[in-house]
């Protein structure tokens, strides 16, 4: 019998498992070729070393916001100590905070912080019965890039869902008319526990000379906390911090962006429409929009430190979100935009690597079936097979070293400690990482149930302990302590 079909002999049960065996593995392996495309595509690095020649009053005019819900006192404050070692003239940023104004008990602690860092602004969001949001209704009715406010279940629809996009929306419209003077008006925005580095507004400067939108890397900063901690740092190690960047490409791949540490030009986005309130994560929606429209990626190396849920069950949550907003992305929206059938492939090819773990609920154990029949000498699957099996533990290999070799490398960012690195290290082994990549068939699961509910509207928030107040406070001391060396070494000679 020819080595390439299916024994005729073989119980039912046994060619089905011989079929779900090949149909995961060839998978696996366009998987593994998609990643090789994406890892394949130049990155649009900002030259961080380019002087800014232009005097201080052309200098783009940052407003920063800062949406929070329901916060920590603590956290906010450890997030305001990073904003206040950022290193650009004040006479041309702002930091205004975003909460919600039925939102009392964040209103009253950022009322508290703004005593303590005189840079706070407050501007609570009303609620969208207040006539101040006329100015989003009438830009949105000029607008149909708005596409959402003019087509679809939900279009006129002014009760906008209580939730991080819907402040963006508000404070956008609303900075724009206030700061109308400013000919290079720029916005930036955050989460709740984001601690940029010094140089995150003069990378907005340069940048911007050259792109369209900026998009800051991430990395997590109580990684070792535990284990679940380990796992969900190793995925912004995966994605932010390693394939994400290639995503800019010159302009030839479609892009979404991270939902932190992004920088837009208002001249930009409101004629793009803004903020979509309607889907669960404004990320990738935006970043489509953005490309869609021929607007350029830049990726920005310096590194926003956050923090990851300490336990798995709050990861599952706000993974669950995430793979909500993707669907909700890659649905009817790219239609709206206008994007052809080959341009909405390219944009769900973004997905598919993150979908793919779906896979590991049936290949895992597919596999090691057909791995005890092949030592068996049973010959119920075909040898071809055994050949791309192979192929892609060989590229799986592959693919893992490469992860482990950056992972190292960003731990650099936020431990210390040698040992702390070796300690990430061995929590992220593979044995580790494969259990993970097996559980993400939750939130996977949980997402695409919301996606056909219609769900995940509300604000959902991940809780936020102020787990990196001692490494902001250990940075910030060095960094000063670093300055001083420096200044009286300058003195000297």
């Amino acid at each position: 019998m020819d080595s390439t079909t299916l024994y005729t002999t073989v119980d039912p049960v046994t060619e089905v498992l011989v079929i779900l065996f090949i149909v995961t593995q060839a998978l696996y392996t366009l998987t593994f070729l998609i990643d090789a495309y994406f890892f394949s595509l130049p990155v649009d690095w900002v030259d961080m070393s380019e002087p800014l020649n232009e005097p201080e009053s052309e200098w783009p005019f940052i407003v920063l916001f800062y949406p929070v819900l329901r916060e920590l006192e603590a956290t906010m404050r450890t997030t305001f100590i990073s904003l206040a070692k950022i290193e650009y003239p004040p006479e041309r940023c702002r930091v205004v905070a975003i909460p919600n104004s039925n939102d009392d008990e964040t209103v009253a602690s950022l009322r508290r912080l703004a005593q303590e860092f005189a840079f706070l602004e407050i501007m609570p969001i009303p609620p969208t019965s207040d006539p101040s949001w006329q100015i989003v209704w009438d830009a949105w009715d000029a607008n149909p890039k708005a596409y959402w406010w003019h087509q679809g279940k939900r279009a006129g629809i002014k009760d906008l869902p209580p939730k991080k996009t819907r402040q963006l929306i508000y404070g956008l419209y609303h900075a724009a008319e206030k700061y109308k003077n400013e000919g290079n008006l720029v916005i930036n925005y955050i989460d709740a526990d984001s601690c940029p580095p010094v140089d995150h507004f003069r990378g907005a400067a340069i940048g911007l000379k050259h792109y369209d939108v900026l998009q800051a890397q991430n990395v997590v900063g109580n990684l070792n906390a535990t284990l679940p901690t380990s796992w969900h740092a190793f995925d912004h190690m995966a994605w932010d911090g390693y394939k994400y960047p290639h995503l800019s490409a010159h302009g030839r791949q479609p892009y979404w962006v991270l939902g932190k540490g992004l920088f837009y030009r208002v001249s930009d986005l409101i004629p793009l429409g803004g903020f979509h309130p309607w889907i669960t994560i404004e990320d990738p929606e935006v970043g489509l929009r953005y490309w869609a429209n021929g607007k350029r990626l830049g990726i920005l190396a310096s590194s926003l430190i956050e923090e990851v849920p300490r336990t798995w069950l709050q990861g599952i949550t706000q993974r669950k979100r995430w793979v909500c907003g993707f669907f909700q992305s890659l649905g009817r929206p790219l239609r709206f935009m206008g994007l052809s059938p080959w341009q909405r492939f390219k944009c769900w090819l973004i997905f598919f690597p993150c979908l793919s773990l779906s896979l590991n609920i049936v290949g895992i154990p597919v596999g090691v079936w057909a791995l005890w029949q092949y030592l068996a000498k049973t010959h119920v699957v075909p040898t071809w097979t055994v050949w791309l099996t192979l192929l892609n533990i060989a590229l799986f290999a592959i693919t893992l070293t490469l992860l482990y070799v950056n992972a190292w490398k960003r731990t650099g960012l936020v431990c210390t400690r040698w040992q702390d690195r070796v300690w990430y290290m061995i929590r992220v082994n593979p044995i580790s990482i494969i259990i993970w990549w097996v559980l993400w068939i939750i939130p996977l699961f949980i997402g695409f149930r919301m996606y056909l509910l219609d769900e995940g509207l509300a604000w959902q928030r991940t809780e936020k302990i102020d787990a990196n107040k001692m490494l902001i406070r250990r940075k910030f001391r060095r960094t000063e302590e670093d300055v001083a060396v420096k200044t009286e070494r300058s003195n000297r000679e």
